[in-house]
């Protein structure tokens, strides 16, 4: 049976041919087999695979935006009316399980929760089913990219995954760490993500505006920057692109993210150096970071694994060095009534966010303090709507 490198081999000798059965532009550079491009780009976004597929995913966008903006806004009110009817106050909180036995039965509720959530396990679906029908042509391109620079790509198959990065974040078909191909699966899901919620980001625009919005250290030293929970490497790209002078550095659990996001920096031609690490142990020296980062890492994971990511901030972290974590609610939670619980519950018993009881336990500045941040709360607004919290490392 012919493995893998001997089907990449064979696959760049016929790269001529592949480039008019499967639309590949070859490129210039002798280490460099083929870009699997059938459709192009549009700016900084390769196009979907095919048109079929384009359509379906246009239309569970419009979907999701149409549930956002006509079913939820329905669903509270309704929501509110049960809860009039039943004696109570609308901004009054209730246990779970009374909230349930209130609006288990009605109608338009079930269907505005059954949209949020099968609109987004089919649009998962449509993109993995693409990926692994030509699994070979894919794996192939990645393992063209995966020597190519500008920036290095670290892959650590040994590494110890823990259990709790192996859940199916988003009902994402094998989360993070268990497919080949969440990395394109999780950039298109949270296109329609972003899209759905009138969002601009298919040319990264929400990342880049989170890292014009870093805090930077004031002695203005900035010569190492890290990215935690980096993903497929969206917001390293752009803090890259904001402080070209810098190294900046992410790393991850998930070698297929990684993986996807090298294979993408190197497309737009931005050194960043990816490592398959745990955001906890980055293995990196003391002392030795400018800046520390992550976007929407911390309600991902289990309440000890954030405050150990916490105190290995700190340890990379050098005097003066600043720790910017985005995220939910960081600077703390907000009040909430039913109708809110009852979405949250939604969110992480069917949506699977595993971890996002255990994440709105975390006393996120106390923590900080504890390992001996400084710290602001009400940090800049680098996502909309949400609080945040900011980590000076005392001189």
């Amino acid at each position: 049976m012919m493995d893998r490198r001997t089907l990449f081999k064979a696959t760049a000798a016929l790269s001529s041919f592949l480039g008019t059965a499967f639309g590949i532009c070859k490129a210039e550079a002798k280490d460099f087999a083929f870009d699997v491009e059938h459709r192009g780009t549009v700016g900084r976004l390769e196009r979907l695979p095919n048109l079929d597929l384009e359509s379906r995913d246009h239309f569970f966008v419009g979907i999701r935006r149409w549930r956002g903006d006509t079913l939820v806004p329905a669903s509270r009110k309704r929501f509110a009316k049960i809860m009039e009817a039943n004696g109570y106050d609308p901004k009054e909180d209730l246990p779970l399980d009374k909230i349930v036995e209130l609006v288990k039965d009605d109608p338009l509720i079930n269907t505005e929760v059954r949209i949020f959530l099968d609109a987004k396990r089919t649009a998962h679906k449509n993109y993995k089913q693409e990926f692994d029908n030509n699994s070979d042509l894919y794996l192939a391109e990645m393992e063209a990219y995966d020597k190519r620079g500008p920036g290095t790509l670290e892959l650590n198959p040994d590494l110890h995954i823990p259990t709790y990065t192996k859940h199916e974040i988003h009902q994402q078909p094998g989360g993070y760490v268990g497919s080949p191909f969440s990395g394109p699966v999780y950039h298109h899901g949270t296109n329609a993500f972003y899209l759905a919620r009138s969002i601009q980001n298919k040319q990264d625009e929400n990342h880049a505006g989170l890292a014009s919005q870093m805090v930077t250290p004031e002695d203005g030293r900035i010569g190492r920057v890290l990215d935690m929970g980096c993903g497929i490497g969206q917001l390293s790209i752009a803090l890259k692109e904001r402080f070209p002078d810098a190294e900046v550095t992410g790393v991850d659990v998930a070698g297929p993210m990684i993986r996807y996001g090298h294979m993408r920096a190197v497309d737009l031609d931005v050194e960043v150096n990816f490592a398959q690490r745990l955001a906890e142990d980055t293995q990196l020296p003391g002392n030795h970071v400018d800046i520390v980062t992550s976007y929407l890492l911390h309600h991902e994971i289990t309440a000890e694994a954030t405050k150990n990511v916490i105190a290995e901030a700190y340890r990379v972290l050098r005097p003066g060095g600043v720790f910017f974590p985005i995220d939910f609610f960081t600077g703390g939670q907000s009040p909430t009534n039913a109708a809110g619980t009852f979405a949250r519950w939604i969110d992480h018993r069917w949506n699977n966010e595993v971890w996002r009881p255990e994440y709105a336990s975390v006393d996120f500045a106390g923590t900080m303090r504890k390992v001996g941040f400084d710290v602001t709360v009400e940090g800049p607004s680098a996502w909309r709507r949400r609080h945040n919290i900011l980590g000076i490392k005392p001189a």
